[in-house]
């Protein structure tokens, strides 16, 4: 889908690399960002295990910090 976007770009590699990256994000940091992440929630719940929203985000931002962070510096090296 992002192809035609990505095949005018000089750097393709590091394009595709950006764009791998950046899927994930949301699915890190919080639990509406991925529809597996909700799935997972909820047959935790039906095993009466609770995971709220904050409790996943208390994770899950500081997660996608750090990926960010290490992204970044790879991407530029």
């Amino acid at each position: 889908m992002l192809k035609p976007f990505i095949d005018p770009l000089s750097d393709q590699h590091t394009a595709w690399l950006t764009v791998a990256m950046a899927s994930t994000l949301a699915g890190n940091f919080t639990v509406l960002g991925s529809i597996a992440n909700l799935i997972v929630v909820q047959r935790a719940a039906a095993s009466r295990v609770e995971i709220s929203f904050w409790d996943y985000f208390r994770v899950g931002a500081p997660l996608t910090i750090i990926s960010l962070a290490i992204g970044t510096l790879w991407l530029w090296l």
